[in-house]
Order: C-alpha cells, then structure tokens, then sequence
C-alpha cells in the first residue's frame, strides 16, 4: 500500500500547485481556484457512477455477488465526490453569483443525480434478500447509468446558464486554458482519480471482510 502516500503526496502537491501556480481569473478572483476541486470532484463521481453501472451489468450476466459489491462501493464513492462537487460549487455560487442555489442548470442537475443515486442506496436498504437486493440493484443502477450523461452533460446545455460555457473546451472544440492552469487541472484530475482507485478497493475490501463474517456469524447460530 505504498502507493497511499504517493497519493497523500500528490494531493498536498496539487494543493500547493492550485494556489501558487495558475493566476486568479480576472472576473471572480481567487474564488476561481476553487475550479481545481470542483470540476475534477464532478468529474470522477461521473466516472465512478459508470464504473457502478458496469459492474452492475456484470452481475445481470454472472450472478456473482462480487460484481454487486463492486457496483455498491464505487456507487459510494461517487456519491460522495459528486457531494463534494455540490458543496464547492455551492461555495463558488456564493462567491460569484451572491447566493448559494441559485437553480443554476448545472447545479439542479447535479442535484437530480445525487437523488437518483440516494434512492439507489434507499432501494438496497428496503429489499432484505441479498439475491434479490443484488439483482434489483443492478437494474436500477444500469438505468441510472444511461441516465447520468444526459443529466450531467447534456441537459444543462439545453438551457442557459450561469456558469462560463468555455471555461475547459471553447466552442470551437478547442482547449481555452492556459498552461498552468492546464497543468494544474491535469494533475488534479489524476489526483482524484487515484484517490478513487484506492476508496474502490478500500471499500470493496471492507464490504467482503463484512459479508464473510456475517456468514461466519449465520454459520455459527
């Protein structure tokens, strides 16, 4: 688990890089550095939600229960950075636009999606056998897969929004940021994808220990 540290290292590097290395963007200020923490948090939720919906596919065709605790524990982790991707934009909200919510498109449709994926984890709570649970899950996960680019990427650009339209890719299709910042969001991006990789495993770990010692408990009475 040597890599952890790295990842330690790698996280306080993009810290320090974020606030010393790109300059404030002239409009918000220094507010626009909340840019490297908000856009790759999105980013990585959206990519573990897929992975989810993979692994849920996975077990429709296997029936292994392996399949359905890898969906659950990177369903989590994307739960959890796309609530990290709601609150500092929340912040940034406050910061440039004056308020919190501001019913921004971006910011509704974050919203729909952390419901969507809440009412998943309500949905396993609610349905006791695990053959089952596992199996409603993967549905329901695989639908929310299809449906999560439409909110994420898709919807938000049918309406007019507050948030800059060319802050990564101009209309043109061509990247418009400079090589700090660049260079900034890159490391971040892989920084929080890292970060994933290593919650993943935690977390699917965690989630085994768990079930073999309650089949050792069931064993036992």
């Amino acid at each position: 688990m040597w890599w952890k540290y790295l990842i330690g290292l790698a996280m306080a590097g993009v810290i320090v890089a974020v606030f010393t290395l790109p300059p404030p963007q002239k409009e918000v200020g220094d507010a626009s550095r909340i840019f490297f923490f908000h856009v790759p948090a999105a980013i990585t939720g959206f990519i573990a939600f897929i992975v989810a919906a993979v692994y849920g596919a996975v077990y429709l065709k296997t029936r292994q229960l392996a399949a359905d605790r890898k969906s659950v524990a990177s369903a989590e982790i994307g739960l959890t950075f796309s609530i990290i991707a709601l609150l500092s934009g929340a912040i940034f909200a406050r910061v440039t636009w004056g308020a919190f919510w501001n019913w921004d498109p971006r910011q509704t449709t974050l919203l729909a999606v952390l419901l969507m994926y809440a009412a998943y984890f309500a949905l396993r709570q609610a349905v006791p056998a695990a053959s089952t649970r596992a199996r409603l899950s993967a549905v329901y996960i695989l639908l929310a897969g299809f449906v999560a680019p439409f909110l994420f990427f898709v919807l938000p650009r049918m309406y007019s929004s507050l948030h800059p339209q060319d802050s990564l890719i101009s209309a043109g299709g061509r990247f418009t940021m400079t090589l700090p910042v660049g260079l900034t969001f890159t490391a971040a991006l892989i920084t929080y994808g890292l970060l994933y990789l290593w919650l993943f495993k935690l977390a699917d770990r965690a989630t085994r220990i768990k079930e073999e010692l309650d089949a050792k408990g069931e064993t036992a009475s």
